[in-house]
């Protein structure tokens, strides 16, 4: 469901055709999430919290020390 597009730093999540988004940027040893998106109709549907704990997932194994330029994304950490 979820697909972690390393060459592009971004996770995304494809439904009815459109695709929600979380970007990310790798300095060293931290990651900075920098955005989120989700399309307007599929907004409300809990896509883009999807997105921040796979993104976050991936990151703690990684071992990165994690920040969050994105509002959305500081909500969880």
């Amino acid at each position: 469901m979820i697909e972690h597009q390393p060459a592009q730093s971004r996770f995304i999540l494809r439904k009815d055709d459109q695709e929600c988004v979380l970007d990310y940027s790798v300095q060293g040893d931290t990651i900075d999430f920098t955005h989120t998106y989700v399309p307007f109709r599929l907004r409300g549907q809990g896509l883009a919290e999807l997105l921040v704990g796979e993104g976050l997932k991936w990151a703690r194994e990684q071992d990165f020390r994690i920040e969050a330029s994105c509002w959305y994304v500081r909500k969880f950490l």
